[in-house]
């Protein structure tokens, strides 16, 4: 141990290494801990929102404080079908994650500080200085992988003052009345205060590009179709967040060389909707709880998690696949409308992650949302890497 400065070294300071820090300090302040972000602020420009089912008790104690805005339900709107889901929802946002991370880690923060190496002991930063530590956990987001299949979810959000109540009273988690294009398109809504509002505009789309002034354009209209007066531009956000399709956890996790790796890049985030905190708070537990916090005891417990829910979750890969490649990309709206004629409990078991074999049979009951031979030709061609833990 005398060669080592720190026992624990979180590379990157987004969602989850951020929340791994919040619960180290909370469980054990005693650690010689560091978090090294190279962005000037924690959590970069984020809003991250889950569900109440997607948590247990003891997670919703400890994930309060950061939370900005909690709401009893929530809205859809489909062409066919509009209704309210009675299921709690909530979002935190970057600036508050900064907010309370940055005074409590102090000293034990490194902001504005680039890694040029990493091992699952030492980091190497941009000037050429190496720290080392008993342990490294690697958060520093998605990455490129020849060992996962993704499509895409892309969005751009714009934050606006009104002139005058919005009207809104709950979120709008998937509005598909818009015109469809670019894939599976909906605008998403977030009410923090009775005169503002967060608007995305959002694509599943098999491509990664982002055009950002036609979104820009996309939320104007849709706030004009919906009669809020925008006044003052707030803040904007966009983002590409991964779809699961498939891959080989079994490789992806040889990938890191040992190296124990949380967030994205072990494919920690629901495969369906993209929603990643939940996975970052099951994780952050995980780690303030191991009875062992050495390179090697880490790398086996993240691995053998990541393989769980890799192995629990190919149900809603297979969904993705029918998602993406079953129908017309202007017609994968009708998989989400008719998911949603479901009561509120399996949606948000859906949501959590935790679908009962019931549930499974039951997502597909009643008129097929796409072809038939569509369906059986995606289920039935092999993805182009294999799908296993």
């Amino acid at each position: 141990m005398s060669a080592e400065a720190y026992d624990l070294i979180l590379a990157g300071g987004g969602l989850a290494n951020g929340l791994i820090a919040h619960r180290l300090l909370e469980r054990r302040p005693e650690l010689r801990l560091l978090v090294v972000e190279a962005a000037p602020r924690l959590g970069g420009n984020h809003t991250w929102s889950f569900h109440d089912g997607d948590l247990s008790y003891v997670e919703h104690q400890w994930i309060d404080p950061f939370v900005a805005r909690r709401w009893p339900g929530y809205d859809v709107h489909f062409p066919r079908r509009a209704r309210p889901v009675d299921t709690g929802y909530a979002s935190v946002s970057s600036e508050r994650f900064a907010d309370i991370l940055t005074p409590a880690l102090g000293e034990r923060l490194l902001t504005g500080t680039p890694i040029r190496a990493l091992t699952a002991q030492s980091v190497t930063l941009e000037d050429g200085r190496v720290l080392q530590a008993r342990a490294v956990i690697d958060g520093r987001g998605q990455r490129r992988s020849a060992h996962l299949t993704l499509g895409f979810q892309k969005f751009l959000g714009q934050e606006w003052e009104t002139d005058g109540p919005h009207g809104l009273t709950q979120p709008i988690v998937m509005d598909a009345t818009v015109p469809q294009s670019d894939g599976y398109r909906f605008v998403y809504v977030l009410p923090f205060s009775p005169t503002r509002l967060l608007i995305e505009d959002t694509y599943y789309a098999d491509g990664a590009a982002l055009e950002r002034e036609v979104l820009r354009r996309e939320i104007a209209a849709y706030a004009t179709r919906r009669g809020w007066r925008l006044k003052t531009l707030v803040r904007e956000e966009d983002g590409i967040l991964p779809i699961a399709l498939g891959g080989d956890m079994g490789r992806l996790i040889e990938e890191a060389q040992g190296v124990p790796t949380a967030g994205l890049a072990r494919a920690l985030f629901h495969p369906t909707t993209g929603y990643s905190l939940p996975d970052a708070v099951h994780v952050a537990d995980l780690v303030s709880a191991a009875p062992e916090l050495s390179a090697g005891a880490l790398e086996r417990i993240l691995s053998q998690h990541a393989r769980n829910l890799w192995s629990d979750r190919a149900y809603f890969r297979m969904l993705n696949r029918l998602l993406f490649g079953a129908g017309e990309p202007t017609e994968r709206y009708r998989i989400l409308e008719h998911f949603y004629r479901l009561p509120d409990p399996l949606v948000a078991r859906f949501y959590a992650a935790r679908l009962e074999f019931s549930d499974k049979l039951r997502i597909f009951i009643g008129k097929p949302p796409v072809s038939v031979r569509g369906a059986l030709r995606i289920l039935a061609a092999p993805t182009r890497l294999k799908d296993s833990a």
